[in-house]
């Protein structure tokens, strides 16, 4: 799949047009900020604000207290607005994206806005009337998330619609995410994959000395303790493998109490899983590229740059059979039925008898990464995305 998919983009020219050189005043809104402390969207904005800085553009990422220090003022180029957060969350993301709407429209003129995740739609008429373009990315089908009641669904569904009503672009980082938008709403999108990068590898260092683990020697899953992403499956399908090599589970918990109280009861019974915590930046590469073997579990979402982080750094990818897995990972990993522990466990057995499954299907995954997610390639396709809408504006 490319990165944005000319058959998908309702305008041709995002595939045709040439170099267009001209520096733009950029915001990144709706994430909880950078560096990436929290999940997929935040290493989204972590990646694409300094390249976007790189190619010219100044460009500010509005950031969310608790997450990023107040003192902040700036990363690798981009600049950081910090503003204070809402607890709770349903409220947490529209009402920070609120606040910086605000900001931007009291302290800043941005040319273009891209804003991240669905709940954030009905805000795109404040961003706009600083006379900002705006685009949003509405990453995967946020409503179908088991930790949202009936509440949270609703608002998700209504900031799908808002989002195609309201943005001057929204864009999908999927095929399948833009299957769904065209049979369920009628829209054609274009399709902005995330990124990875193969050379990023790291070393054995402290993340594995403080867990008192050695390269090989554990399996690794990525992901926050929520339910659609299967930890507790993932635990409870690797207690059924005989190996004495240890389950690491990165993540953390902040809206999903119950399943990393139900994980902490089983670790406290089998000391092979290891419970990591949140992990980020350096050390959680480090993670990856030391592993076993890489699990992506998740059931909901578009393309998560966990799995492209396992594809790019681990030996082998085992991956939850879904379309937007296999749309990514294709026939360079390993998978289980959907969320079926019995079959997890059975291709967990079966690469510890057959350790050498792993290096085709790693140099696989390695090569999809290297010709398809590459970040620059991204920022790239952002920048001629912000470029085309800016010049829809002035016809």
């Amino acid at each position: 799949m490319p990165l944005l998919s000319g058959l998908e983009s309702p305008r041709a020219s995002l595939e045709e047009a040439g170099p267009r050189v001209r520096a733009l005043d950029i915001a990144i809104a709706g994430t909880r900020g950078v560096p990436a402390r929290y999940g997929g969207f935040e290493t989204f904005a972590a990646e694409l604000a300094p390249r976007l800085v790189r190619r010219g553009h100044r460009v500010t990422v509005y950031c969310r207290e608790g997450y990023v220090s107040p003192r902040r003022r700036g990363f690798r180029g981009a600049r950081t607005v910090v503003l204070p957060r809402a607890r709770g969350k349903h409220l947490e993301t529209p009402v920070h994206a609120l606040r910086s709407a605000i900001s931007a429209l009291r302290h800043e003129r941005h040319e273009v806005v891209l804003l991240c995740n669905a709940a954030c739609a009905p805000l795109v008429p404040i961003f706009r009337a600083s006379g900002a373009r705006v685009a949003l990315n509405l990453d995967g089908i946020e409503r179908l998330r088991r930790k949202w009641g009936l509440a949270g669904r609703l608002w998700y569904r209504a900031g799908e619609r808002l989002a195609l009503a309201l943005a001057d672009r929204c864009v999908a980082d999927a095929r399948a995410i833009a299957a769904y938008y065209r049979e369920g709403h009628g829209r054609v999108l274009p399709v902005i994959a995330y990124g990875a990068d193969p050379d990023a590898r790291a070393l054995p260092g402290a993340a594995l000395a403080r867990l008192g683990l050695s390269p090989g020697s554990y399996i690794l899953q990525v992901a926050r303790l929520e339910p659609e992403n299967n930890a507790l499956l993932v635990a409870r399908a690797f207690l059924q493998v005989r190996t004495e090599r240890k389950l690491v589970l990165v993540g953390d918990a902040p809206y999903a109490r119950g399943e990393k109280l139900a994980l902490e009861r089983a670790a406290a019974r089998d000391p092979r899983l290891v419970l990591a915590g949140a992990v980020y930046g350096r050390r959680v590469r480090e993670l990856f590229t030391s592993a076993f073997a890489y699990v992506q579990a998740s059931e909901v979402g578009g393309t998560h740059p966990a799995l492209l982080q396992g594809m790019a750094l681990s030996p082998c990818v085992v991956a939850n059979d879904v379309p937007e897995h296999r749309e990514v990972l294709e026939d360079a990993g390993l998978y289980y039925g959907k969320n079926d522990e019995r079959d997890l466990a059975r291709v967990l057995s079966r690469l510890e008898e057959n350790a050498s499954l792993r290096e085709p299907l790693g140099a696989r995954a390695r090569a999809l990464v290297r010709e398809r997610y590459s970040w620059d390639e991204v920022a790239r396709r952002y920048e001629m995305l912000f470029l085309d809408m800016l010049d829809e504006g002035t016809r």
